[in-house]
């Protein structure tokens, strides 16, 4: 995808689009590493003046035997052997004293940072302290990939808003998708409802091509009240992901529209669609932006009192972690959110084993 450059405020969380080069020399003069006197030749020596941080000097070049005090970050005049820290000098009206080592506490230019150096890859995530760095090499913009994800809620019985009435069941799957999208690089432009009906799904997916990412909640089992893949047949959409074999989660999909726009579909239970997003979409946006994916890092963990039957399938089983130990969290069922909600991750059990040991960790998001 294309990257789009953005003023530094709006450019947090995304992926860098380019590599980050230096234009510039940082710092760009020689310059004081901290307070003191900035010195040239062995002392004593008699004080020219004063210069400031940002201020121009006080003199144009040192001669031997002289100095001028130096606040940090001032540029040091030509001729400056070493700066004399403040505290290790002796100052009597314009006579300084002290032992100056011959060229220390000096920042040399470029020294930090010089001018065409690769500061930061593409792809990897702006951070604060990466808009500082971007902003310390006289940046005001910088190209980001950010990912737009629009989602589709389907389901007649789903309430957005208060307690819902017998029969009916609160969204639960929008709340999560915003955190769950930023956290990969991508952004969510909106969530709207989706009546369960085949043209009205295959219309808000029309309405939703302009997205990078479409993910639909719900409609991607094999129910009466499940349309997403006779929309996306409708739709001339070729399923490239039709089920991952996982406990909970295992009714999603992923698909492509002829416009480019990748299709997700999520489980309409809250914690497997959580699973599943896991799974598949924060993968996939990790992609698109060159990121690392921050679900699948490849840490292992040692299983603490795990499941002691033979599991069939895959299961992922949300666990608490201290150290490389992790705790299984009870409340696992694939419409229960209760373990989800307190885990640092999921433990990824493989089928037909009998003792655990250590296993992969999948993250969630803190």
């Amino acid at each position: 995808m294309p990257a789009v450059e953005v003023p530094l405020a709006a450019a947090l969380g995304a992926g860098l689009g380019e590599d980050l080069v230096s234009g510039l020399d940082v710092p760009s003069l020689d310059s004081a590493a901290m307070d003191g006197y900035a010195v040239r030749g062995p002392g004593p020596w008699t004080l020219r003046g004063r210069v400031l941080a940002g201020h121009a000097g006080a003199v144009d070049r040192l001669r031997s035997g002289e100095a001028v005090e130096v606040a940090t970050g001032a540029a040091l005049p030509p001729g400056t052997g070493s700066v004399l820290p403040q505290e290790q000098a002796t100052l009597d009206g314009d006579g300084l004293q002290g032992r100056a080592e011959p060229g220390r506490h000096i920042r040399r230019r470029g020294e930090t940072t010089p001018a065409g150096a690769l500061v930061a890859e593409r792809g990897t995530p702006v951070t604060p302290a990466l808009l500082g760095l971007a902003a310390g090499l006289g940046r005001d913009t910088l190209p980001v990939l950010r990912p737009v994800v629009h989602a589709l809620v389907t389901g007649d019985e789903i309430t957005r808003h208060g307690v819902p009435a017998p029969g009916m069941v609160r969204d639960a799957i929008s709340p999560m998708l915003p955190g769950l999208v930023a956290w990969a690089g991508g952004t969510l432009a909106q969530a709207v409802p989706v009546a369960d009906e085949r043209d009205v799904l295959l219309g808000a997916l029309e309405q939703a091509r302009a997205a990078d990412v479409i993910v639909v909640c719900g409609s991607a089992s094999a129910g009466p009240a499940d349309h997403l893949r006779g929309a996306l047949g409708d739709a001339g959409a070729r399923i490239r992901i039709d089920g991952v074999d996982c406990r909970p989660g295992r009714p999603q999909l992923l698909a492509a529209l002829a416009s480019g726009t990748t299709v997700v579909g999520l489980p309409g239970n809250p914690n497997a669609a959580l699973v599943a997003a896991l799974t598949l979409l924060v993968p996939l946006l990790s992609g698109l932006t060159g990121r690392r994916d921050p679900a699948h890092t490849g840490r292992r963990v040692r299983l603490v009192g795990g499941p002691r039957a033979r599991l069939l399938g895959t299961s992922l089983v949300p666990v608490r972690v201290s150290g490389d130990l992790a705790v299984p969290v009870p409340h696992n069922g694939p419409a229960d959110l209760r373990a989800a909600g307190v885990a640092d991750g999921y433990a990824v059990l493989p089928p037909l084993r009998k003792g655990w040991g250590r296993v992969e960790l999948v993250a969630l998001p803190g």
